[in-house]
C-alpha cells in the first residue's frame, strides 16, 4: 500500500492554518454555528490537522513496567483485537513468522524477538517475501539511521528496570538531544501511562507545548530524533510485556484537544510528519485506536468531515470522544504521580473504545 503523499491532501489547498484557528476561535466565543459548508469544511481541516500532528508523533513520560496477568506499509490495519493472546497470534502466524526468523539467522547486531517477528508477520500474513522485505527495511534503519536511538532507548530502559521497577529519569535523560527538547515537551504536556491490563496509553496534550520556542532551539533533525525514540522505548515496553504476560500489548494514543487555538510551528509540524510516516513501516502492529478527545463542542456535529483527512492508515483506528477526566486536568503530570487519577483516566480511556479494537 503506498502512503499517501501529504502534499496532494487537501490541506494544501486551505487557507493558512492561522487564519483557521481564528476562525475556530471566532465561532466558540459566539457560540454559534459556522456560517457556511466551506467554513465547516476549513474548520475540520484544521482540527483534523492539529489532531494529527498530535499522533502518534509526539513523547513520553511515565511507562511504569507492570506484571499483568492472564518500508512497505502495514496492509492489515487492525491485525489483531486488544487483549488477544500472545500465544494465539503465534500459532496464527508461526509460517511467517519462521521465515522471518530464517531471513535474518546469522546476521550480526539483529536483536529480534519472537514477538518482534510476529508484529511483522501479522501486517503480512499470507505473504512471506512481504513480512521479509518490510522485516528487512526496518533492520536496515535500526543498523544505519536508527542506530543510536535504538542503541539509546534499549541501554535506557534496561536501566530504568534495573530495580524491578521503572525509574523514568534514565529514559527522560538518555533521549536524543533531551539537553535541548526536555524543557519543552515535559510530563506537563506529554506523558505514557498503562491500563490496568498492561497496554500503554501515550498522552499528548499540544497546546502545552510552546512549539516555536522548541523550534527556535532545536532543529527538525534533532526533534524527530527524540520522537523516533519515544517510539523505540514504546516498542521494547510492548514487546517484554507481550512476552511475559502472554497478552499483546498494544499502545493506544490519546490527543487531548483542550487549549488548541493556534496553528503549530511548520517546523514542528515537520518533525512531527517526518517520525509519524515511519511508524507504521518500523513498528507495525503496534499501534491501537488513535482517539482524538475533548473536541470543542461547535465542533462535535462535524466529526464526519473530519476522518476523511486522515491518512487511512489512520481513519480505521480514530475515535472522536470526549473525555471529562482528562479535560479536569490542569496538564497532564498528576497522570504519573496521583494513582487515583491516573486510575481514572485509563478507565476513562479503556470505556471509550470501539468495540472493535
Amino acid at each position: 500500500m503506498r502512503k499517501q503523499d501529504p502534499r496532494n491532501t487537501t490541506w494544501r489547498r486551505s487557507p493558512p492554518l492561522a487564519d483557521i484557528f481564528k476562525e475556530v476561535s471566532c465561532l466558540e466565543e459566539a457560540n454559534s454555528p459556522p456560517k457556511s459548508q466551506a467554513m465547516v469544511n476549513r474548520v475540520a481541516i484544521t482540527l483534523a490537522a492539529a489532531a494529527l500532528l498530535a499522533a502518534p508523533a509526539a513523547s513520553f513520560g511515565n511507562a511504569p513496567v507492570r506484571r499483568v496477568a492472564a518500508a512497505p506499509s502495514s496492509t492489515r490495519l487492525n491485525a489483531y483485537k486488544i487483549g488477544t493472546r500472545t500465544e494465539g497470534l503465534m500459532i496464527n502466524n508461526r509460517r511467517v513468522v519462521d521465515s522471518l526468523a530464517k531471513s535474518i539467522d546469522g546476521m550480526e547486531d539483529v536483536d529480534m524477538s519472537d514477538v518482534d517477528l510476529l508484529r511483522f508477520a501479522m501486517v503480512h500474513p499470507e505473504d512471506e517475501k512481504l513480512a521479509v522485505e518490510a522485516l528487512q527495511n526496518a533492520i536496515k534503519w535500526r543498523k544505519t539511521t536508527g542506530k543510536h536511538i535504538v542503541e539509546s532507548a534499549k541501554a535506557a530502559v534496561e536501566e530504568a528496570t534495573a530495580d524491578g521497577g521503572w525509574n523514568n529519569d534514565p529514559v527522560r535523560n538518555a533521549a536524543p538531544h533531551s539537553e535541548l527538547i526536555n524543557k519543552y515537551i515535559t510530563p506537563k504536556a506529554v506523558i505514557t501511562t498503562s491500563t490496568e491490563a498492561g497496554d500503554l496509553v501515550y498522552v499528548i496534550r499540544a497546546s502545552q507545548i510552546n512549539d516555536k520556542e522548541l523550534m527556535d532551539n532545536a532543529s527538525v533533525e534533532q526533534v524527530c530524533d527524540f520522537f523516533m525514540y519515544a517510539k523505540e522505548v514504546h516498542n521494547i515496553i510492548a514487546n517484554k510485556r507481550s512476552a511475559e504476560t502472554g497478552r499483546m500489548c498494544t499502545v493506544l494514543f490519546a490527543n487531548d484537544i483542550v487549549g488548541v487555538r493556534k496553528a503549530p510551528d511548520s517546523r514542528f509540524s515537520k518533525a512531527l510528519t517526518s517520525s509519524s510516516d515511519q511508524y507504521e513501516s518500523l513498528y507495525p502492529s503496534l499501534a491501537g485506536p488513535t482517539m482524538i478527545l475533548n473536541l470543542p463542542l461547535i465542533l462535535q456535529a462535524f466529526v464526519g468531515l473530519f476522518k476523511p483527512l486522515f491518512p487511512k492508515s489512520v481513519q480505521e483506528r480514530l475515535v472522536f470522544k470526549r473525555a471529562p477526566v482528562l479535560a479536569s486536568l490542569d496538564d497532564l503530570s498528576p497522570l504519573g504521580t496521583n494513582k487515583a487519577v491516573q486510575t481514572q483516566f485509563v478507565r476513562e480511556v479503556v470505556g471509550l473504545l470501539p468495540k472493535t479494537a
